[in-house]
């Protein structure tokens, strides 16, 4: 039975039979589609002479139809920018209901009662529907690194004639039904040159291949009886496959199940996704979460109102900060916004005094907009800019020079970054709680005991980047067809030995020793004192070890850095014994 011929005896069972040209009304098929499914179902007993469904097709229809829901709540929704910081997309007010509200309500309307959510990021604010609707709710404790497969991997047990629903889909109409046959995707009308699957004549999804083009992916998706086990028995499989990690649930469903998977196939004015601030405000202008600061500030600084600000995009999320792009005027600028706990990470005042110093010097463009009250910050968005590579060879190069060239500027400004002291800081901010690795004690000791060297072969402080990481070298095509660089992100910047910036570059670029030294000899051009190269040796330690203490004070913020925390702790180890080998040697 294909998709067309199920939908015709689902509305016979449903309005009975009058004529066919009722059926075309209701269902939108052609006269000619209806005759022929009519004609296929008589003849394979699902509808009697007088178009009465059978008791076989009774019997199919009641094997088949819907028993339950899961819900899909779990991510962060990075790129809802920049309302995400705040408010689950499944959350989200549309025409006076959050996105997930109304979902229930059209769940219950079509008489599914069994509804599993699974969350995670702001897991708390979904506890009231366990009230309201009776819902059980399923904690996805891996929502930051882990895709929605592994959401409806931990609602394996409870998938059997069910319907899966993503959070941030909003349908004018009920797209759920208490009576189904076949399993089946939901997918627009219309194209998408970025989508993987697309609608055959006979209404199955197929994956595309080379040159097709594919219709547009919403998300909802019914799995009848037979197609819950399969899916079942995949998502439990995938799931335990970390190549899988990163991957939509969509991935549990194969090329070969073309036969199995039907399409829903809805108008692209009728169904709505909600995937950033943009769709929402096309959406609903009314939705009080529009009213964000973010935007609300970009409109400020150009002097025009919000709908002026357009294309609003995330980009990758940093270590400290969360970041959007935005048009205004047909020019794309950026906005930073600061991340989780750094109010107690940086000072904004010093950073707005380090862009006041640096402006005009060719180090980066100046900056349209910074707030030294709370860190926001608007710049220019460069084209066809790419970050330094720490593995190309002639990227280390430049990035060498231009530090190089920055150091030599001797610039000042009236505060200082403090390693010893920031490691004591991150220290405290971690609120009594003790370090998770059992040697830390002894790595501190150790880790302490190199500051008389430091101190001790210094040389004169000027201002220093501090997070001279490879991230933070952006390389652009200049106007004479020669590739330009400069520096970003100098929130961290203040008075310190600018060979800091040689080992923050080191460790970030997860150098071995003796990348460390090929480094180093780029930078001083083949003439670096021996003891400046310990000293070298001994800022790798320390600033392992500082970015260790960091990594602790975010991992207790929920916010975890995986192999980097790790990279981090073993520099400060590593790197200690090899100063102190040095210096050994030195005598």
């Amino acid at each position: 039975m294909n998709k067309i011929e199920a939908d015709i005896l689902l509305d016979i069972y449903k309005n009975g039979y009058s004529n066919q040209r009722a059926i075309v009304e209701r269902t939108g098929y052609s006269l000619g589609s209806a005759n022929k499914s009519i004609k296929t179902l008589n003849e394979q007993g699902y509808l009697d002479s007088d178009n009465v469904p059978t008791d076989k097709a009774v019997e199919l229809i009641r094997k088949n139809s819907p028993k339950s829901a899961v819900i899909l709540a779990a991510g962060s929704g990075m790129r809802m920018v920049p309302i995400n910081t705040v408010t689950s997309k499944g959350l989200l007010t549309v025409k006076g209901k959050t996105l997930v509200e109304h979902l229930l309500d059209q769940l219950v309307e079509a008489g599914i009662r069994d509804i599993s959510i699974v969350v995670g990021f702001l897991k708390e604010k979904y506890e009231y529907l366990i009230d309201d609707y009776n819902v059980k709710l399923i904690v996805n404790n891996d929502y930051s690194s882990r895709n929605n497969l592994h959401s409806l991997a931990l609602a394996a047990g409870r998938i059997s004639n069910t319907y899966v629903v993503p959070c941030d889909i909003y349908c004018d109409e009920n797209p759920f039904s208490d009576a189904e046959i076949l399993s089946w995707y939901m997918m627009k009308n219309d194209s998408d040159p970025k989508s993987s699957w697309r609608v055959n004549r006979k209404l199955y999804i197929e994956t595309t291949r080379r040159s097709e083009i594919g219709n547009k992916m919403v998300g909802i998706a019914y799995l009848n009886s037979d197609y819950s086990e399969k899916i079942k028995d995949r998502l439990r499989k995938l799931d335990s496959d970390k190549e899988y990690e990163g991957e939509f649930w969509e991935a549990s469903i194969r090329r070969e199940d073309s036969r199995e998977l039907s399409a829903k196939v809805v108008p692209s004015d009728k169904v709505y996704e909600v995937n950033t601030y943009e769709q929402l405000r096309d959406l609903d202008r009314h939705s009080y979460h529009l009213d964000t600061e973010p935007i609300k500030v970009a409109a400020e600084v150009f002097g025009v109102s919000t709908d002026k600000i357009r294309n609003i995009r995330a980009l990758k999320k940093g270590m400290t900060n969360r970041s959007f792009m935005f048009e205004y005027n047909d020019k794309r600028y950026i906005m930073r916004v600061p991340g989780e706990g750094t109010d107690k990470l940086i000072n904004r005042r010093e950073e707005a005094e380090v862009y006041g110093i640096i402006r005009g010097k060719g180090l980066c463009d100046d900056v349209v907009y910074i707030n030294p009250d709370n860190g926001y910050k608007i710049t220019e968005y460069i084209e066809n800019v790419r970050n330094a590579d720490p593995a190309n060879p002639e990227d280390v190069r430049m990035c060498m020079t231009k530090l190089r060239e920055f150091h030599n500027l001797k610039l000042k400004v009236g505060h200082d970054f403090d390693i010893f002291g920031q490691i004591e800081f991150y220290e405290e901010l971690w609120d009594g709680e003790s370090s998770v690795y059992r040697d830390y004690d002894l790595v501190k000791k150790n880790i302490l005991s190199l500051r008389s060297y430091i101190d001790e072969n210094a040389g004169e402080k000027s201002l220093t980047h501090i997070d001279a990481i490879p991230d933070n070298f952006l390389i652009h095509p200049g106007k004479d067809g020669k590739e330009n660089i400069q520096l970003t992100d100098w929130e961290y910047s203040g008075m310190q030995d600018p060979h800091v910036d040689l080992a923050m570059y080191s460790i970030y670029s997860y150098y071995d020793k003796g990348q460390v030294d090929e480094l180093i000899d780029i930078y001083f051009e083949n003439n670096c004192p021996i003891r400046t190269r310990i000293k070298i040796y001994c800022y790798v330690a320390v600033c392992g070890f500082l970015w260790s203490n960091w990594c602790e004070y975010k991992r207790n913020l929920g916010v975890e850095f995986g192999e980097y925390s790790l990279k981090q702790y073993r520099y400060a180890k590593e790197f200690y014994v090899y100063a102190r080998a040095a210096m050994e040697k030195l005598g």
